[in-house]
């Protein structure tokens, strides 16, 4: 699940004259995290929480670059990162695929949409 995300500032001290980047917002892009989350789904993320196994985080891989950010569930900590997976056991593109994830913030709400439909 590839993930888009804009930066919100809060300010909560000054680090080198800029407050650092502490909120993003996400929005969800494809289907490897159904059940639990659908596309176009808009997340809240914190950066600097610590993640523990079976948080649903923002990642990245290595071997994906840096701009590439990826939406899992966080399973265990692993040497050179996190081992994250796909709550949709049908979908890749998780630590099965490209090994260890480095994470960048835990998600802390599914904002949009407020009610989702059940069929």
């Amino acid at each position: 699940m590839i993930a888009r995300c804009r930066p919100y500032l809060r300010v909560t001290g000054n680090a080198g004259g800029r407050p650092p980047v502490r909120w993003m917002v996400v929005r969800v892009a494809g289907p490897s995290m159904v059940p639990t989350l659908y596309d176009g789904d808009h997340l809240l993320a914190r950066r600097g929480q610590r993640a523990t196994s079976g948080d649903v985080v923002l990642a990245h891989f290595a071997d994906t670059g840096a701009e590439i950010l990826v939406v899992k569930r966080a399973v265990r900590p692993v040497a050179g990162g996190w081992w994250v997976a796909s709550d949709n056991p049908y979908a890749g593109g998780d630590s099965r695929t490209h090994g260890p994830a480095t994470i960048l913030a835990r998600v802390v709400w599914r904002y949009w949409p407020l009610l989702r439909r059940r069929s």
